[in-house]
């Protein structure tokens, strides 16, 4: 059954005309009464009933009718979807957060992304180690991660986007929190909250490897995995912690962020991909996701407050 015939039958059955219908069609009267004469012998059935005076649906072509217009609107989806398929503009994908990045670049993100790829269906995941980022792109999980290097695979690519300092988490309470600046040494005797380093935090690596550079080695108190509970844990007095910047998004009661003072090691910020996946969608997103750091960094987005500039964290 070819397109064409049911474009005919629907034009003449919604017109009752055929000069009307192959005016609609832009056509000429004969290729469209072959069309509906088509139609019929392969439906083994009449549909219209013509005299020189009018035209009418026969029942067996009030029944087809319905039936044509969504066969007919069915087919045009199809073209459309796979067009747009084509094009990166439909799909789905699974896209990972690493720690912090969850309060900043989700939320930025799916936005951006949902404004200029509405057909685009997106599974967040927040608060991924990045090791767990890592089995999850090689396991097809994920299509995309959002995590800190370094990481070497040969199977996964990574394109840099930025790094963060580090910013104290301390106890509302704490006697360090009416400073707005903190040197690193004066938290040699505190009780730390750390990522876990069994898991290889980048993030734990670079708040033991400040702390070596300050002259300590920092007192583990507890290890935690999620952003979220590490900063509860200093909410309730349980120690204090060094943050990625960006944690600051994330406003927990009982816990505030101090600034340091003194040098501290950066935490990166990447982009990860199988490198067998050559979709067009994926490379669309990737290049959303630059142009919103990009206008992160350029102080436009709305994320950006008198508290926290975003300009300072991703650079």
């Amino acid at each position: 059954m070819e397109l064409r015939h049911l474009r005919a039958f629907i034009a003449v059955a919604e017109e009752l005309h055929f000069g009307r219908a192959a005016a609609r069609l832009q056509i000429s009267q004969s290729p469209l009464s072959q069309s509906i004469r088509s139609l019929e012998a392969e439906l083994g059935v009449g549909l219209l009933e013509r005299t020189t005076r009018r035209v009418t649906l026969l029942p067996a072509g009030e029944a087809f009718l319905p039936r044509a217009r969504e066969a007919l609107a069915a087919a045009t989806q199809a073209v459309e979807d796979a067009r747009a398929t084509a094009a990166g503009e439909l799909g789905h994908l699974d896209v990972g957060f690493t720690g912090s990045m969850t309060y900043l670049l989700l939320p930025l993100l799916a936005k951006a992304l949902r404004a200029r790829l509405p057909r685009l269906r997106l599974q967040l995941h927040g608060e991924m180690l990045t090791p767990d980022q890592v089995e999850g792109l090689l396991s097809g999980r994920l299509d995309l991660g959002l995590l800190r290097p370094p990481l070497n695979h040969p199977g996964l690519q990574l394109e840099p986007i930025g790094s963060e300092p580090l910013v104290a988490v301390l106890p509302a309470n704490h006697p360090l929190a009416r400073q707005d600046r903190i040197p690193v040494s004066r938290l040699k005797d505190e009780p730390f909250i750390t990522y876990p380093s069994h898991f290889r935090s980048v993030v734990h690596d670079a708040v033991a490897a400040t702390c070596a550079e300050h002259g300590f080695s920092p007192t583990v108190a507890t290890e935690v995995g999620e952003t979220s509970t590490l900063v509860s844990f200093v909410a309730a007095d349980a120690g204090v912690a060094l943050v990625p910047a960006s944690a600051q998004l994330m406003r927990i009661g009982g816990a505030v962020y101090r600034q340091l003072l003194g040098a501290t090691h950066s935490v990166q910020i990447a982009i990860a991909w199988r490198r067998s996946d050559e979709r067009r969608l994926l490379t669309n997103v990737r290049h959303i996701i630059t142009d919103e750091l990009t206008t992160l960094r350029g102080g436009k987005s709305h994320y950006t407050t008198p508290e926290l500039d975003l300009r300072q964290i991703i650079f």
